[in-house]
C-alpha cells in the first residue's frame, strides 16, 4: 500500500472550475473519505486520482512517485464503481479473478487468490454461481474482490453502497470498515452522505463548490467545524445557528440574545465586526424555565432514548436532543440554556467559524 498526496489540484472544464486548489495526504493505510453534495466536485478529485482525469494544474503523488499526468493503466491503483460493472456471463469466481486473467497469471495463482479474496470477502460459497441472480449486497462484495485479488497501491471508491437498499447499505458500511482493517489497504472513498462518512472514516475532506472546506478527523469536523457550510453539513439534526449583528470586541464573555445573556470563551482578539452566528449542537442545549431565551415548542421527533424538540424562537427554529421521558406539549413555552463550552462562532459574510470552544478549553489545558 502507499500514501496518496494531492498538491493544488486544479481541474477546469472550459470556464467552468470543478475542483479548485485542493491540497491533502492519505496516509499509507488510511481510510479516507471525501464528503460534500451533488457536483461539489469529490468525483472529479477522485478520477484525477485514478487517472480518468487529467489536472489542469497541481501534482498527484503515489507512493512519493508523481503520477499526475500518467494514464490510469500506469497507476497502481483498484477502482470500485457505483454501479457494479460485472461480467453478467461470467460466474462469480471468474468475475473475481478475471483482471489476473487479463494479466496472463497461471491459472494455479488465480485460482489461489480468488478463494482468498472470497474467503475475505466471505463469499466463498458463492463462487460458482452467477452475478446475475445475486442480491445486491453480494454483487457489491464481487466488485470489491475483483478489485482486492489485484493486491493494489490503493482502493478509489466512487458511492459504492449508493445503490443498495437501506438494510443492505448499513450492513456495508460496517462490512467495509472490517474489510479496510484486516487488509489496511490504502483506500479513498466517496460519499454525500455524512453516515457512511463518520461510520467508516479515518480522515474526512468536507468539499462544496470544488473546494475542501475542511480536512480532519470525524470528531473534529463534528466537534470543530471550520465553516457554516460544514457546520450544517455534519450532524442529524445539524447544528442551529442564532444570528446577531455588532461583532465581538477582544475579551467578550457574552453575547446578549433576544435579552439572553448567552456565556462564550473570552476572545483574545477582535472577531468580526458584522453580522455574526451563535452556533449549538442539538445535544448541547437543554431546557431551564429561568432562561431569557425562550420559544414554543413546535414539535418532537421521538428516538427512543432520546428525543428531538424543535422550538420556534424570534430567532428562527432551534432543536435540541433531550431525554426521551421529558414531556412537552406543542405550543408550551420554553426556556433554553445553552452550552458555553459547546458553543462556536462564525461570521457571517464568509461563513468561517471565528472561534470554536472545543479548541478553546483543549488551548488551555
Amino acid at each position: 500500500m502507499a500514501e496518496i498526496r494531492v498538491e493544488n489540484l486544479r481541474k477546469e472544464f472550459g470556464a467552468f472550475t470543478a475542483v479548485e486548489n485542493s491540497s491533502f495526504t492519505v496516509g499509507d493505510g488510511e481510510f479516507f473519505v471525501m464528503l460534500g453534495p451533488s457536483g461539489c466536485g469529490k468525483t472529479t478529485t477522485l478520477r484525477m486520482i485514478a487517472g480518468l482525469e487529467l489536472p489542469t494544474s497541481g501534482r498527484i503523488l503515489l507512493g512519493g512517485e508523481e503520477v499526475s499526468q500518467r494514464r490510469a493503466r500506469e497507476r497502481d491503483i483498484a477502482f470500485v464503481f457505483q454501479l457494479f460493472a460485472l461480467y453478467p456471463h461470467m460466474n462469480v469466481r471468474r468475475n473475481i479473478g478475471f483482471p489476473l486473467l487479463a494479466q496472463g497469471m497461471a491459472k494455479a495463482e488465480i485460482r489461489r487468490r480468488v478463494e482468498e479474496t472470497a474467503s475475505l470477502l466471505r463469499i466463498d460459497h458463492l463462487l460458482d454461481k452467477s452475478v446475475s441472480g445475486l442480491a445486491g449486497g453480494d454483487r457489491q462484495r464481487v466488485a470489491l474482490g475483483r478489485a482486492i485479488v489485484r493486491r493494489p497501491k490503493c482502493f478509489l471508491m466512487d458511492e459504492p453502497l449508493g445503490t443498495l437498499d437501506a438494510e443492505f447499505r448499513d450492513l456495508m458500511v460496517h462490512e467495509l470498515r472490517a474489510l479496510h482493517d484486516r487488509i489496511r489497504a490504502t483506500t479513498v472513498y466517496v460519499t454525500h452522505d455524512q453516515m457512511e462518512a463518520m461510520a467508516m472514516a479515518d480522515k474526512i475532506a468536507v468539499m462544496n463548490h470544488g473546494v475542501i472546506e475542511q480536512f480532519g478527523t470525524p470528531r473534529e469536523i463534528y466537534d470543530r467545524p471550520a465553516t457554516m457550510f460544514v457546520a450544517d453539513f455534519i450532524g442529524s439534526p445539524p447544528m442551529n445557528f442564532l444570528p446577531f449583528s455588532g461583532g465581538l470586541p477582544k475579551g467578550s464573555r457574552e453575547i446578549v440574545v433576544d435579552g439572553a445573556a448567552v456565556a462564550v470563551p473570552e476572545l483574545r482578539e477582535d472577531a468580526a465586526a458584522g453580522d455574526m452566528a451563535l452556533g449549538i449542537r442539538p445535544e448541547h442545549i437543554r431546557f431551564d424555565d429561568g432562561s431569557k431565551l425562550r420559544g414554543a415548542v413546535y414539535g418532537t421527533e421521538y428516538l427512543g432514548t432520546t428525543q428531538i424538540v424543535a422550538v420556534e424562537t424570534a430567532r428562527g427554529l432551534i432543536k435540541a436532543r433531550v431525554p426521551a421521558e421529558l414531556r412537552l406539549a406543542v405550543g408550551e413555552n420554553v426556556g433554553l440554556a445553552l452550552n458555553a463550552a459547546r458553543l462556536s462562532l462564525f461570521d457571517k459574510a464568509s461563513g468561517r467559524a471565528v472561534r470554536t470552544a472545543i479548541h478553546d478549553e483543549a488551548s488551555h489545558g
